[in-house]
């Protein structure tokens, strides 16, 4: 049985939990450096402040496998508003566009349905980046590989779960088999919808061939920086490809069928 995770954004506090038990646990080393000014002395600092709210980290990276976004909406006037969060990381998709694109098979699925990348066999193509829908992985300048989260592969196959969820204090983050997940998934947005929730919607049941890591948003998936409609490009190639073969057929036959007509007329003249 696949095993995933179920992350409920309507629970979610931003508390930020999540991603220094994922830093600790992989120990994934801090962002790089940059150097700010104060009374014109230059001190360093592992973040910068993105200007989106309460997020310093701004995306996934080869150092960041986990990110918790900030959303702030008001209306009009901002005399209303409301925050929403939710964690985010490699969805281990299905149908992964990382996988199918590396050349050396560095990316492979395991028998519990998530996608590792290996660094020993990874040589640095870069052709997983462009081809995950999702932005997920990031290339690393020092280890000359590329880097994402592996849904903790160490210690889920050691009967543990996932270190982010194990830390999580409101249970917005919950790992398991991914059939069960999808029914507590179900039976969540049911109460949520009954509240009058009318915007709540679970991301992930189809998107890329199905996600092991799903979720559960208040409001459409775009306001949360996933794409409504993720398009995994090797199947848009397929489709580019097979209808260029096609074309391509036709236009041959036609051909033939031209010099044979051609052809013909010189033998009767």
């Amino acid at each position: 049985m696949a095993k995933g995770m179920f992350v409920d954004a309507s629970i979610c506090t931003g508390c930020k939990a999540c991603q220094v038990a994922c830093k600790e646990w992989n120990g994934l080393e801090g962002e790089p450096s940059h150097f700010h000014k104060v009374a014109d002395v230059p001190y360093p600092v592992a973040f910068n402040f993105t200007g989106n709210s309460y997020d310093n980290t701004g995306n996934l990276s080869a150092t960041d496998w986990r990110h918790v976004r900030f959303i702030e909406q008001f209306n009009k006037d901002r005399t209303e508003g409301r925050w929403l969060f939710a964690s985010d990381s490699c969805k281990h998709c299905n149908d992964a566009g990382c996988l199918n694109a590396c050349p050396v098979k560095a990316i492979v699925r395991t028998d519990m349905g998530n996608v590792v990348i290996q660094d020993d066999v990874c040589i640095g193509c870069k052709y997983c980046i462009p081809s995950c829908p999702y932005g997920v992985i990031s290339f690393s300048e020092k280890t000359g590989t590329v880097h994402k989260c592996t849904l903790c592969n160490d210690r889920i196959h050691n009967g543990l779960g996932t270190a982010c969820a194990k830390a999580c204090p409101t249970g917005s983050i919950a790992f398991g088999e991914v059939a069960e997940l999808k029914k507590k998934a179900d039976a969540r947005l049911a109460q949520l919808k009954a509240l009058g929730h009318t915007k709540a919607n679970i991301y992930g049941y189809d998107e890329a061939g199905g996600l092991n890591v799903f979720y559960l948003f208040m409001d459409a998936p775009p306001v949360y920086g996933q794409p409504e409609h993720p398009v995994v490009p090797q199947r848009r190639l397929f489709r580019s490809a097979a209808f260029t073969v096609i074309t391509a057929i036709v236009v041959a036959a036609a051909a033939i069928m031209s010099f044979r007509e051609r052809g013909m007329r010189k033998e009767k003249e």
